[in-house]
Parts: structure tokens; C-alpha cells; sequence
């Protein structure tokens, strides 16, 4: 991988509000940060998450998703161009296809609501208050050609209390979510 001041040249994608997003430029300002944020890319024009990207002067990008061929290969000229060594999904809401992850050849992480391998996918928060689970949490894994299927670098759980609501359960799991992304990475390129 290449390195620019040791730091790992990282792309951040993201498709709503962007906490992770933010959490994320957070870690990477500090002394102990491992990566170096030079773009930000979603696929909504509405993405609240571009507003954090435009206050840190990170460049950020907006690739319309019509099809996921075009997408990607305009997503990886994108990458390529940047000389991106890591890629952070954070709340992005698209698959990357199994073809685009080998292509590319780089490490791409995600941040899940769930304590995988259990409730992959959308509507965690829900499946996990209706078959009663005892804990929730979130898991950081590296992005394979399966759907939520990767790698695990790290997971945090919370309690479900009997009064948690979907709404409850999501806050959090978000703070736990914020907390753990950036020591995944640690984690993850440490061992590098």
C-alpha cells in the first residue's frame, strides 16, 4: 500500500447523514491517525454526510447510481485516480459487486448495525427486538464478494433492554459504532 506521510490514503463512502463519516475525519486529525481522508463519494446528492467532507475541505463526489457497471467503473477511476490505498464504507447503501473488490485489488472495510455473522443486511435493529436477542452491537469487517460476509477486525456489543425500540436500540448501537470504526482501523493496519 502506498503511504503519504505514513498515513494510509483512504476514500470514504457514504449514502445519508454521515456520523461515521464524521467520526472518522475526527480520528483522522488526531497525532495517532493512521489514514489520510481525500475523498468522500456517495451516491445521493442529499447525502447530509457531504456537509462534514465540505467543512474539512475534503474533496467529495456524488456518483449517480443508475446502473451498478457504470457506477463502479466510474468508482474506480475515482479510486485509481487518488491513489487510494483503503476504502471505509459508512453507511453506504450499495453492494460492491464481487468483480468491482477483486478489480480493484485494495482493502475495503464496512461498519455493520449487528453482531455478524447474525442479521445481515437491512432492518437489524428490528430482527434482532423481535427474536428477543439479549445483545445487539456493531461489527467492522473487510468487504468480500458476500454480503456481509467478510472478515471480522472488530465488534462491540450493548444490551437490549426490554424497553430498547428500534429507535433506541439504532442510537446505541451508532455510539458504539463511532467509537470502534477508528480502532478497527488501528487494529487492521497495525497488523499491516
Amino acid at each position: 500500500m502506498e503511504k503519504l506521510s505514513g498515513k494510509k490514503i483512504t476514500a470514504v463512502l457514504i449514502s445519508g447523514r454521515g456520523s461515521n463519516l464524521r467520526s472518522l475525519i475526527k480520528y483522522s486529525k488526531t497525532k495517532k491517525s493512521l489514514i489520510r481522508i481525500v475523498l468522500v463519494i456517495s451516491d445521493n446528492f442529499s447525502a447530509k454526510g457531504l456537509n462534514y467532507a465540505n467543512k474539512s475541505n475534503i474533496n467529495n463526489i456524488v456518483i449517480k447510481y443508475s446502473n451498478r457497471k457504470s457506477f463502479e467503473d466510474r468508482l474506480f477511476k475515482l479510486l485509481r485516480r487518488n491513489n487510494v490505498d483503503l476504502i471505509c464504507l459508512a453507511g453506504f447503501m450499495k453492494i460492491l459487486s464481487g468483480k468491482f473488490i477483486k478489480k480493484l485489488n485494495k482493502t475495503i472495510i464496512n461498519i455493520h448495525p449487528s453482531l455478524l455473522p447474525k442479521y445481515k443486511g437491512l432492518n437489524t435493529h428490528n430482527r434482532a427486538i423481535q427474536n428477543k436477542e439479549k445483545y445487539s452491537g456493531a461489527t467492522v469487517h473487510i468487504v468480500s464478494d458476500k454480503l456481509d460476509s467478510g472478515k471480522i477486525i472488530l465488534q462491540k456489543k450493548v444490551k437490549i433492554t426490554k424497553s430498547d425500540s428500534k429507535k433506541s436500540l439504532e442510537k446505541k448501537v451508532l455510539k458504539i459504532e463511532h467509537k470502534i470504526y477508528p480502532k478497527a482501523i488501528i487494529k487492521l493496519l497495525s497488523s499491516d
